[in-house]
């Protein structure tokens, strides 16, 4: 219903919907009523989580409503014409999930070798922005997995598990990336519970990771910081042996804190987090993608630029942003740096430079740039604040993003 308005706007068409004046609202988040009228007006840019969750707790919505993502996924040879409701409805089977509802069936389990590669598929189609092919291989992998997970003993359920947890992992992270957060949240919650049966520290720290970012997306900043010291204080016994796959998990859990202690405003946490990714990073010495974690000193950086941005301090986001080549990173990683940068940038009136970082970004991955809330703002800021005609290039954009009408 909102999804062609700023965040501005749709605060002031919640924020009458719960009959508060601006005057009220601005004084449940700490703000003036004049901040609060130009925050409405499109005169000042809400491009900051954590003043944009202060809002949605005072208007009780959640932070989804706020940013206004889109949920429903565009049919493609990708996707098919099944989408995300065939994988709602996997997640929700619960003759699958529980087997005191009913017997397991008579099949033949999957054979682990297979259930390997179709992980693997989801998985890498995630890293490649390709969502619509993810969601809809989805549902028939996890049939499979949790069938192997049941039906195999000793090792063979142990890796049975390992990758039904890393299943989880792939749906709760696509299903973030569309909108669909309490959804997320079920696969992220259960893949926990299927890591702790596989005996495998670094895919256990892999679904805290997952669970981490559910709570970023809906907005629990602080319980994310809390989540990520608990899980962290759980790993580091494993650190004076860790290989690199153990190694990357523990420090893109801390890119992760990063980014909601950032959204908490907690400035010192955010640099420790960062500092304790980097000694990681170090030790890794080289970017990689072990257990797909696109880990590495060049991650580490992008978080630095990422985390600067979601503080304000949207100079050391742009001037660092384009230093950083992320050619070596999977297209997930590049676009979310891409978003970044061109916020930064935006945030500069160097909206030609935004706009072609943009394009560039909805080229690698038009399904990631149509469902991130920062790259519909910033399109919709560029037309509501032009006194002329915006020029074609954004209004085409717009229409790509289903922004505007056309």
């Amino acid at each position: 219903m909102t999804e062609n308005l700023t965040i501005g706007e749709r605060v002031a068409w919640y924020r009458r919907r719960r009959g508060l004046s601006q005057e009220v609202l601005a004084g449940l988040v700490g703000r003036t009523t004049d901040w609060l009228s130009k925050a409405e007006n499109n005169r000042i840019e809400l491009d900051r989580l954590s003043v944009i969750t202060s809002l949605a707790e005072a208007l009780d919505v959640c932070l989804g409503d706020l940013l206004a993502e889109p949920t429903l996924m565009e049919w493609s040879n990708d996707s098919g014409r099944r989408t995300v409701p065939a994988l709602r409805e996997a997640l929700m089977d619960y003759k699958q999930v529980t087997p005191l509802l009913g017997p397991p069936p008579d099949d033949e389990p999957p054979a682990l070798k297979d259930l390997r590669v179709n992980v693997k598929e989801i998985l890498d189609a995630y890293q490649a922005s390709r969502y619509g092919f993810a969601t809809r291989r989805l549902p028939l992998v996890l049939t499979d997995a949790l069938a192997a997970s049941r039906a195999y003993s000793g090792h063979g359920r142990e890796e049975a598990h390992a990758l039904l947890a890393l299943t989880y992992q792939g749906a709760a992270m696509v299903l973030g990336k569309v909108g669909e957060s309490e959804l997320a949240w079920i696969a992220a919650d259960r893949g926990l519970a299927a890591a702790q049966y596989s005996g495998q520290s670094a895919v256990t720290g892999s679904l805290f990771r997952a669970v981490t970012h559910c709570l970023l997306a809906t907005g629990r900043f602080t319980p994310a910081v809390k989540l990520v010291n608990d899980a962290a204080a759980v790993m580091q016994p494993g650190l004076g042996t860790a290989n690199d796959e153990y190694l990357s998990v523990y420090g893109t859990l801390f890119l992760a804190g990063a980014m909601a202690a950032s959204r908490a405003e907690d400035r010192a946490t955010t640099r420790s987090f960062l500092r304790e990714a980097d000694e990681a990073a170090q030790r890794l010495g080289t970017d990689a993608n072990h257990l797909w974690t696109a880990f590495g000193p060049t991650n580490v950086a992008i978080h630095r630029v990422a985390t600067a941005g979601e503080l304000g301090d949207m100079q050391i986001a742009a001037d660092l942003g384009q230093r950083i080549d992320t050619s070596d990173l999977p297209v997930e990683r590049r676009v979310r740096h891409s978003l970044e940068v061109a916020r930064a940038l935006s945030a500069w009136n160097r909206t030609d430079e935004a706009l072609a970082i943009l394009l560039d970004a909805e080229q690698a991955a038009p399904e990631q740039v149509r469902h991130h809330y920062l790259s519909r703002e910033l399109v919709i800021g560029w037309i509501r604040g032009t006194r002329r005609r915006p020029s074609q290039p954004v209004v085409d954009l717009a229409r790509r993003l289903r922004v505007v009408g056309g």
